[in-house]
């Protein structure tokens, strides 16, 4: 596909079929104005982070190691260290586990235990801790924290690796297990090392997870890098001091990714042929079915039922509420809703833009200047929300004042964060579409913007509408940017729930709880529908 040197297609058929192949295989010139609004995506991720590294230089060698060099940061790295570690390694149980059982076993009602062991996707960390730390105080603390953390990113791992069962060819296991080799060491030896790159995906995503927590941590006292980054800016309001801590936390993000890079190395594990896959075969529980059905109903109530049955007990102490649900407290209840979903809206539309020239240079321009931008949005993935807020405050109170507690400058905070979640999709619509079409539609006179009118948006409609969707699931349920950044006055559910648990107000919480929730889920099976439409469009 060719463009113009402003960024537009040309009207007008290839005159070189070669030609057009080798440029969209990234041998011929990339579009100028494609080049620069996919920059301009990659800047707004790395401009609040050397904000932040510039920030913490200023403060100079020997401030930072006064800072740094402290028995307190000593303790905030320990606790950091301890929780991410334990949830780490036993999310990576648990979701293997629990994806084995359900994709690979004869699990009675395998179907229904899916769809519930992933239902905590769709609960925030917050809410989770909202509901433990509301049934006993007792909840507060390393233990609690590890098991709020891990009963709400075991998901991260389950999701990735039941979708590599699915995909692995029984023909290895088949072999196997005709020379000799039990079902254990079938697994051990055979099935798990093909899934290591889902498994390293999914515990790095939960290891990154943890480090950026906040709203859990601090709802249940327990002090990290990212509490104390609050504290220190809401205490102090002393940016260099924060900068330093914030750096510290990056270069444990930092750590993460080298780590899993360094461990998933550069080892194949896609197929040799390509033939057509037998279906997997199913391995019979015998007596410890039973056992697995109560392993999962157990899993399923700590990290489902117990966030909903204590959101729903807490609806029903209406004497308890510190707000009634009278008239003004119905409004308050529906506005608070509205912004969360006004601001879900604008986050997600801006996200899925940002992300549209970085997918289309990748797909239809690759070479190593995109997968440079690639890697740069991705960097914001192990930006913890409290860092880029922090950034974003410091850049705003410096450089655009008049920006400093605005709507706007909210909403692309929003679409910085979540940018990667937005590109993973669009990149994978558009590259379900065949190049060719663009190539017909071209050929018979339209013009770039009829192009993308007339074939690109009808046949990516579904991913995009599925990376859209993501995007604003996270929206509605982030809290840390929202709390730094929102304009004053601004409440957001996940604003109030905080505001309203830290002073012990459950049932008061309990009802922007239910709404979120219910948001969340809504989304997920909105995010569910588009991405089955899509696959369905596939076939």
């Amino acid at each position: 596909m060719s463009m113009a040197s402003d960024g537009v297609f040309e009207s007008g058929a290839p005159s070189d079929p070669a030609a057009s192949v080798r440029r969209r295989a990234g041998g011929g010139r990339t579009p100028r104005g494609l080049l620069a609004a996919a920059s301009v995506s990659a800047a707004l991720v790395l401009v609040p982070l050397l904000v932040i590294v510039a920030q913490a230089l200023h403060a100079g060698v020997g401030r930072a190691v006064a800072l740094l060099w402290r028995p307190l940061v000593g303790e905030l790295l320990l606790n950091t260290l301890l929780i991410v570690g334990a949830t780490t390694c036993l999310c990576a149980v648990l979701g293997t586990m629990a994806a084995w059982f359900v994709e690979r076993t004869d699990l009675p009602g395998r179907r229904t235990w899916s769809v519930l062991l992933a239902g905590p996707l769709a609960v925030p960390a917050f809410i989770t801790s909202y509901a433990w730390i509301s049934l006993s105080p007792a909840f507060q603390g390393f233990g609690g924290a590890l098991l709020v953390v891990t009963s709400s990113y075991y998901t991260l791992v389950l999701l990735p690796v039941a979708a590599a069962l699915r995909g692995l060819d029984p023909a290895l296991e088949e072999t196997a297990r005709s020379l000799g080799c039990g079902p254990w060491r079938c697994f051990l030896r055979v099935v798990l090392p093909q899934l290591r790159p889902a498994l390293l995906g999914g515990m790095l995503m939960v290891a990154l997870g943890v480090l950026a927590e906040f709203g859990a941590f601090s709802l249940l006292r327990f002090r990290t890098f990212t509490t104390q980054i609050y504290a220190q800016y809401r205490t102090g309001f002393n940016g260099e001091n924060a900068a330093l801590l914030a750096c510290a936390l990056l270069v444990l993000c930092l750590g993460c990714l080298a780590a899993e890079w360094k461990v998933l190395g550069s080892a194949r594990y896609d197929r040799a042929d390509r033939g057509v896959k037998r279906v997997s075969t199913f391995y019979e529980l015998g007596r410890a079915r039973w056992p697995a059905v109560a392993l999962c109903a157990v899993v399923g109530l700590l990290a489902l039922g117990m966030p909903l049955g204590m959101t729903a007990y807490w609806l029903t102490q209406h004497d308890a509420a510190a707000v009634s649900m009278t008239s003004s407290g119905l409004f308050d209840l529906l506005d608070t809703t509205w912004v969360s979903v006004r601001l879900g809206m604008a986050g997600a539309a801006l996200a899925t833009v940002l992300a549209l020239p970085v997918g289309f240079l990748l797909v239809r321009h690759p070479g190593r200047y995109a997968v440079l931008l690639e890697r740069t949005v991705y960097l914001s993935q192990g930006l913890p929300g409290i860092v880029l807020a922090l950034a974003i405050v410091t850049l705003a109170v410096r450089v655009l004042l008049p920006l400093y507690q605005s709507t706007l400058l909210l909403v692309v905070a929003y679409a910085i964060m979540f940018l990667p979640l937005a590109l993973v999709s669009v990149r994978a619509a558009l590259v379900q579409v065949q190049s060719k079409l663009e190539d017909a539609a071209r050929s018979l006179g339209l013009r770039w913007y009829e192009v993308v009118w007339r074939v690109l948006l009808p046949l990516t409609g579904p991913g995009l509408a599925a990376a859209a969707a993501l995007v604003f699931i996270s929206v509605v349920t982030e809290l840390t940017a929202t709390l730094l950044l929102a304009p004053i006055g601004t409440e957001t559910l996940a604003t109030q729930i905080w505001d309203d648990t830290s002073t012990l107000a459950f049932a008061a919480a309990a009802p922007y709880a239910a709404l979120m929730v219910g948001i969340s889920l809504g989304g997920s099976w909105i995010l569910t529908s588009l991405f089955g439409r899509s696959a369905a469009s596939k076939t």
